[in-house]
Formats: C-alpha cells, structure tokens, sequence
C-alpha cells in the first residue's frame, strides 16, 4: 500500500494504522502529533492506514489538535473523578466555558471541591499518563447507550441522543470510564502531560497550554467580568432548563419554542435598557463599544441609541474606520499587506481632537474614509453637539484608552460585547464561544459580501489573532459586558449555515472544518427563522431586520 505525505510516497503493509505512521514521521513534527488528516477529514490515529490516500497530521498547536487535546483531558479528569468518588453520582459536574487558559468546572450541588480534593485528582490523572492508557473507540446501538447513560446518571447524553436520527454510534472507554465525545479523540493519555487543577470561584479549572505555546504551562488570568457574564447566562439557562442542546431540541419539539425565544430577546433588551440607564446616571457624553468579528456590535448600538433615546438622550454614531490614516500611511503587518486592525491605522490625533472640540461644543465636520481611493474626505454636515447629545462610537479599538486619550474617564463609558454561548452539547461537551460567532460571520458574509463559506473559513484564524491583539487584553477595561449570544440561534442558523458548508469541496484546506461544522449542526433540531423578532441581534446576521434599513451591516 501507499500513500502521500507532504508530497512523498510512503510505502507501508496491510493493516498499517495512522498511529504507526505518525511515529515515523514524529520528527518532522516540532510538536506532538495527536490526530491526522485523511483526503481532508480529521481521523484518530487508531485507523488503518487507506491506500492510496493523502496524510498529513495534526499537533498540540493546530486548532483541530487542541480541540483533541481539550476532549481527552477531559475524560481524563471524569474518570479521575470517578475513581475517586470525588462527589456523589447524582452531583453532576459540568465542564463549562472557556476562561483564558483554564476550562471551568462546576457542581449541581451545594458541595464545593477542596484543594485536597484537586491534589487528589490531579495524582490520579497523572498516574493515569504515565500508564499511556488507549482511548477506546466503541460502536453501539443508540437504543443501547441511551439505557447505559440513563443507568450513569447522564440524563444529557440520553436526551441528546433521543433526537438523533442514526441508528448506531460511538462512545469511548478510558479503563472503566465510558463517556460520549463530540469530535476525535488522542491516542491514548500519554500524550496529555501539561495540565493542572485550580480552584476558581464556585467550582475548579482544569488549566492547559495556550494554542501558540502547546508546551508551557501558562498562568492563569481570568477575566472576572467575563465569568461573572458566564454564570449570569448560565443561571437563566438553568431556570429555564435550557443548557443543553438536548434540552433545547426537547422544547423545539414540545412546542415551547417560542415562549423561549421571546423571554431571551426580553432579556436582551432588559440587559441594554440598563447600560443605558447606568449611562445616563453618570453622565457620560461618549460611549465605546468594542467586540469580536460577529458579535452583533452593529445591531447593539443601534438597539442601545434607541433606549438611550428613551431617556431623553440624543445619540450620535460615530464610524471609527472614517478615521483611518491615508492607505499610503498605513502600517504593514509581517507580510507586507496593510494593517487595518492595529491602532497605527487609525488617525488617533486628529479622532481626539475632533472628541475634543465637540463635547466643548464647537463645531466640527467629520471625515468619510473612501475606501476606493484610500482618502479621507470631508463631505459631512457640520455636528455641534448640544447638552443632550451623546456620541456611540463602534470599533475594534474601543476598550483600548489610547483610542481616546485625551477624553477624561469620567466623560467614557466603555462597552465589551461578545457572543459567550453557555450551551453545552451535554454536560461533559461545551461549545466554544467561537463556534456561534464563525457560524454567524459564514452566514452574513455569504449574505452581504458575496464571500463562500470556505473564503470565510480560511480567513478565520488571521481575525482571531487580531481579536487577541486587539479586542481581547482590554475588556477588563469595559464598564459593561454584553452577551449576545441568544440559547436558540445555532438552531435558527442551521438552515441558513448547511447548505454554504454543503459548498466547500473536498480538494480545498478547508473541507475538514466545514465537515466538523455540519457534524456540530447535525445535534440541532431547526427551527424557522422566520419566528426571529424582526429587531434581533440575530437579524444582523441572516438578514430580514428592520434595522437593515436604518443601519449598515
């Protein structure tokens, strides 16, 4: 048998698995090789070998390999957990969101886990390494591990499974652990060597290397105000027993859909109506609003200027990219191209003395940056700002006081706006924050900019590290954080999503991440967007608003 990797013929016997290949390619590789690529599609190393076939390999540091690395130390931890009869059966335990490079962990019980009880844990987990214990890949019948997961106390996983459609599925064994994961599995646990355990607030994190450093531990530094965020939406979710998509599918199918997403819209509203009464209590006559690519900054503000409006407040939009230095005078990134999203490109100078002169109520015209020329230009009416009036500026650089460092503190209020999910597969499965995000950037681009959903794909990762420079080390600086995300759009999105990632071609480098997004989509039961509130976040996304009019997507 043969197949290609990176352009070689490698000549290998019947029943070669991928895991034996990686080991001779190891080498090559400056960081551990924990899944692989086969014609595109990620696989587990346990798979044989398939002639005539293209491989390459996926380490710590590649996205698909961390999610892997995510998956297996986490049923690293439950079975640690077990074995220890760390709570009772009947605690759940929850691995929840995301919080810098610590994943959260909490309990359905009043009882809190003790420093003792991490050391315990982490002993275990650690012996369980060394031994280099296989993850075991089982099929089974669906009828068969809804019974098993119903008699383990995993309520979640049986209703999850109740609403999919394939008669057989996969669950894994790690010793006498048995659990069911979204997505590919390492080889084994010696592969998972650099984590740790760290009590955090009500329950714990289990702390693992950063993406760009795969091998260094890094501190832990969370954003309070983000977790703080979490547990407010995780709460509601847990009232309304919606925190798994299980859930979600059951209230879809029971007919309670629509109580449910009009009491999330209402919380939305009731979220922004208060900013814009603590807004208005101090004073503030600028408002920055910063975020993520697909937050729904755009739709927030306008939402936020009509409740400021309720209070006898004149809000002004202020464009942020009209302050963009001439193209010739844009900074260049590492490859040359022009940098748009470092604070270089913006005419900061002149964007504060503008600030200036219109809270001291003078009379200013501002600039149009035309992005075919690449010019600032003036064809603006005058704006004289009275007592009343207030200004809402959008832009990457919003949190960041160099933006605006000639305006007093006092004179800012500062807003941070994201769409953190708190909906878990099931509890042992949590959705990453991005997920919804890239979901909604597919859509809307493929809407608005006429991009395919493998263009939006492949430029994903460059506005992510950008949200890292950028965005992401100053929302502790927000005075409010705002979630947009709403617990029923990954259902309203999927007839919109399915068939742009349907279009992505097997021969393209993006292939694999479309697939493991259908794959993702495939839980969700849909529901008809035309139910979405004609002024919804998720409007902004896929189209139909009443704000589309008002207001540039």
């Amino acid at each position: 048998m043969e197949i290609t990797w990176r352009d070689k013929t490698i000549t290998c016997e019947e029943g070669t698995t991928l895991f034996d290949i990686s080991k001779q390619v190891e080498k090559e590789y400056e960081f551990p090789i924990i899944v692989a690529k086969v014609d595109g599609v990620i696989q587990e190393l346990y798979h044989e070998v398939i002639d005539g076939t293209t491989v390459s390999f996926c380490t710590t540091k590649d996205s698909d390999g961390k999610r892997a690395y995510i998956r297996g130390m986490s049923m690293l931890l439950l079975k640690a957990i077990q074995e220890e009869k760390a709570f009772k059966e009947e605690d759940r335990i929850t691995i929840d969101f995301c919080l810098d490079s610590g994943y959260y962990c909490h309990l359905n019980s009043k009882e809190k886990p003790t420093k003792e009880l991490l050391d315990r844990l982490e002993k275990r987990m650690r012996e369980d390494v060394k031994k280099d214990i296989r993850f075991e890949k089982v099929v089974m019948r669906t009828r068969d591990a809804r019974r098993m997961f119903e008699k383990k106390h995993m309520a979640d996983k049986s209703k999850l499974l109740k609403y999919r459609r394939n008669s057989r599925m996969t669950v894994y064994h790690l010793g006498d652990f048995t659990d069911y994961y979204y997505g590919a599995m390492p080889y084994s646990t010696g592969i998972l060597t650099h984590f740790r355990l760290e009590l955090f607030e009500d329950g714990f994190v289990f702390v693992v290397p950063k993406k760009e450093a795969p091998v260094t531990m890094p501190e832990f530094k969370p954003s309070i105000k983000q977790y703080h965020t979490m547990q407010m939406a995780n709460e509601w979710s847990e009232k309304m027993q919606v925190s798994t998509v299980g859930e979600l599918n059951e209230i879809i199918v029971n007919g309670g859909f629509q109580e449910l997403m009009l009491t999330q819209e209402a919380l939305h509203e009731k979220r922004i109506g208060d900013i814009a009464v603590q807004i208005a209590e101090r004073g503030c006559r600028i408002v920055t609003i910063a975020g993520p690519s697909s937050s729904g900054k755009t739709t927030f503000s306008y939402r936020l200027s009509t409740q400021l409006r309720t209070l006898g407040l004149k809000p002004h939009p202020i464009g942020l990219d009209d302050y963009f230095v001439n193209r010739e005078d844009t900074p260049r990134d590492a490859n040359g191209k022009y940098d748009y999203e470092c604070l270089g490109a913006i005419d900061t100078k002149q964007f504060n003395e503008d600030l200036t002169n219109l809270l001291a109520g003078k009379p200013v015209q501002l600039p149009t940056y035309n992005f075919i020329s690449g010019m600032r230009e003036y064809d603006k009416p005058i704006m004289q700002l009275g007592s009343e009036d207030i200004l809402v500026i959008e832009g990457i650089h919003g949190l960041n006081d160099k933006l605006t460092y000639s305006i007093p503190k006092k004179d800012k209020y500062k807003i941070y706006i994201s769409a953190l999910t708190t909906l878990n597969i099931d509890h042992h499965n949590r959705i990453p924050t991005t997920e919804g995000r890239l979901l909604r950037r597919i859509i809307r681009d493929a809407r608005t900019r006429g991009n395919t959903a493998q263009k939006t794909i492949s430029m994903w990762d460059s506005v992510r590290r950008g949200e890292s420079r950028n965005i992401f080390p100053y929302q502790e600086e927000a005075d409010a954080m705002f979630n947009s995300a709403l617990i029923y759009e990954l259902a309203a999105m999927k007839l919109y999503a399915d068939p742009l990632l349907f279009q992505v071609t097997k021969d393209c480098p993006e292939y694999a991440e479309a697939q493991r997004l259908l794959k993702f989509l495939d839980y969700f039961l849909p529901i008809d967007p035309h139910d979405v509130p004609l002024n919804s976040i998720l409007r902004e996304f896929i189209g139909g608003g009443i704000l589309l009019s008002l207001i540039h997507i």
